[in-house]
């Protein structure tokens, strides 16, 4: 499974479990759902940090492969590149 989408869904999860704690104590559902998301919010940054560093270093991956191409292709383009023949 992709790290960005266990990140997602552990973020959700967060959120759900929190707001299911929250919501017997008879609050108003608006006002649950954002007791939900403040918590959730600096709790997933410590619970699900590995996650979130598989999917900046996947991120930053697929970006650095990106530019690479580019400049290969920029220098086949520009008849840099004798291999792109």
């Amino acid at each position: 499974m992709s790290p960005a989408v266990k990140y997602t869904l552990g973020r959700i999860g967060l959120f759900v479990v929190i707001g299911a704690a929250v919501y017997p104590f008879g609050l108003n559902l608006f006002v649950t759902l954002m007791i939900a998301l403040v918590v959730s919010m600096p709790l997933s940054y410590f619970v699900l940090r590995r996650w979130r560093e598989q999917m900046a270093e996947r991120i930053d991956g697929s970006v650095r492969r990106r530019k690479e191409e580019k400049q290969r292709l920029r220098a086949a383009l520009s008849g840099e590149d004798d291999n792109a023949k």
